[in-house]
This record gives C-alpha cells, sequence and structure tokens, in this order.
C-alpha cells in the first residue's frame, strides 16, 4: 500500500494499482529518440504487474497504530514484506518467461540497491532473525533467473538488463507522484533511463502550472500523455475498527496527470 499524505485524508493506493498507472506509461513508451520496449507485450505485462504480489497483502488493510491508516510501503512490518517477494515472479512467469524473469530481478534488486543503480541497500536493514528468510527467498530468485534466462537465449544480458532499467524508470515515474502530495513535488532527475540498449540519459520531469509535468528528454510517442491512479480517500481510523472493510466499503478515484514535452525558452540576441 502507498500512502499518499495529505489532510484531513490520505490518498490510499493499492500496489497493483500503482503497477497499473507504470503499465499506462510504458505503453506510451518509445519515440525517434527513445526505442520501444523489447519484447514489448512481455515487458508491458510484468511492468504493469510487477506488484501483483502485494495483492493478498494489501487486501488484509494491517493498520499502522502510529498512523491509523494501513501501512504504507516502507512501513510495512518485514514479516509481511517478505511474503510479497516471490509471488510477484510467480505471477509473472506464468505469462511468460521474460516477464518472469524481470519481476524477479526486480525483487533481488529492492534488497540489492537495483543492481548498483541506487546506493540504498535494503538487505543491511533485514533484522537477523529474519535474514535466513530473506537470504532464502533470494536465493531462489536467482535460481529462477538461471532457470529462466535458459529459456530466453535469444536475449543477450545487455538486452536483459535494460528491460530491467526500464521497469525501475517507470516504477520510480510512477511513485514520484504516488508518494508525495501534488504541492510537494520538486524537480526530480530519473538517472540509467535506455534510449536504447546500452545507451542510458537522465529524464528530468518539472511541475508545471495546472498540474501539468514537463518531461526533458521527452520519452513517449504522443505529444502529450496523460495517465491516472485509482484509490481511495481515507481519514485515520481508530483502534478495533476493521480497516479492510473500511477500505473494501470506500469507492476508489482518479489521480490524473498530464505528460508534456519541456518548452525551451528562445534567447534572442
Amino acid at each position: 500500500m502507498i500512502i499518499q499524505p495529505s489532510l484531513p485524508q490520505a490518498f490510499v493506493i493499492e500496489q497493483i494499482d500503482h503497477a497499473r498507472m507504470s503499465g499506462q506509461l510504458a505503453a506510451a513508451f518509445g519515440n525517434a529518440e527513445f526505442a520501444p520496449l523489447v519484447p514489448r507485450e512481455p515487458l508491458e505485462f510484468v511492468i504493469a504487474h510487477h506488484d501483483e504480489g502485494w495483492l493478498e497483502l494489501d487486501a488484509q488493510a494491517k493498520r499502522d497504530p502510529k498512523t491509523g491508516l494501513p501501512y504504507n510501503l516502507t512501513q510495512t512490518p518485514l514479516a509481511d514484506l517478505v511474503t510479497t517477494g516471490p509471488r510477484s515472479p510467480d505471477f509473472n512467469e506464468q505469462y511468460h518467461p521474460f516477464a518472469g524473469l524481470i519481476s524477479s530481478m526486480h525483487t533481488w534488486g529492492l534488497y540489492h540497491g537495483r543492481y548498483g543503480l541506487s546506493d540504498f541497500l535494503f538487505i543491511d536493514r533485514i533484522t537477523p532473525e529474519l535474514r535466513p528468510t530473506v537470504d532464502a527467498m533470494l536465493n531462489a530468485e536467482l535460481e529462477r533467473q538461471t532457470r529462466l534466462k535458459a529459456q530466453l537465449t535469444d536475449f543477450s544480458d545487455q538486452q536483459i538488463f535494460t528491460g530491467y532499467k526500464l521497469l525501475q524508470f517507470f516504477d520510480t515515474l510512477a511513485l514520484y507522484f504516488h508518494t508525495t502530495l501534488a504541492a510537494a513535488r520538486q524537480e526530480a532527475h530519473f538517472r540509467n533511463v535506455p534510449r536504447a540498449v546500452g545507451e542510458d540519459v537522465t529524464v528530468k520531469i518539472t511541475p508545471q502550472a495546472e498540474g501539468n509535468y514537463a518531461l526533458a528528454p521527452y520519452p513517449f510517442a504522443q505529444p502529450e500523455v496523460r495517465v491516472f491512479v485509482e484509490g481511495r480517500y481515507l481519514a485515520p481510523q481508530p483502534e478495533g475498527v476493521d480497516l479492510a472493510a473500511v477500505l473494501r466499503a470506500t469507492p476508489k478515484v482518479k489521480q490524473e496527470y498530464l505528460l508534456t514535452p519541456e518548452r525551451r525558452s528562445l534567447n534572442h540576441a
């Protein structure tokens, strides 16, 4: 679950809804400057379903006593967090070996600095009592990756890692919107975005007026892209309330975002 802070109600986003917006971004990606996703269908699928393993846990809507809301992604108890790790690769592997491989890499990478793309090593924060469980889960993912790569001999390691980096871009771009209230969003930079296999760039996003966001370089096919996420506005609930029932009874609404190319100012001599 992702909790976007606001008062008097927070905007609560299920992980699968976060992933669906990531999939919208992936479906819009590619132009003369940015090569399209390859293989397109398996990559679009895994990007749109990269958090499928959260479905059961999010449905439970466990209450964080500090907030009265469901646990935010980064505050989820580790024992619960570990259970989501293999479920997303299991789901995606059923669709296609490439989707399963990228999903497995996503699980492993979240604990190991996204394969060097991030300085944050979550594995170092695992408590000693949970470390054997986490290590076993991650080793099983490495075994899965070896098995799936043997089925994907048409793809080089560089092509596979390009697919992984694309997932990281769409995931973190969606998180830029989902984790932060609109008024608090600032210019941000997304590094290691594949423009082609073996060629990466940094994409800058800048908030504009009226809820629009400018990107440079602009990675999408259409001159503007409108995406959305579904979530629920929820006030903190007192102890003893069935938070899962409250969540089920609360209708989802949409937050929409408009992405456009950055407009360059003209300097006259």
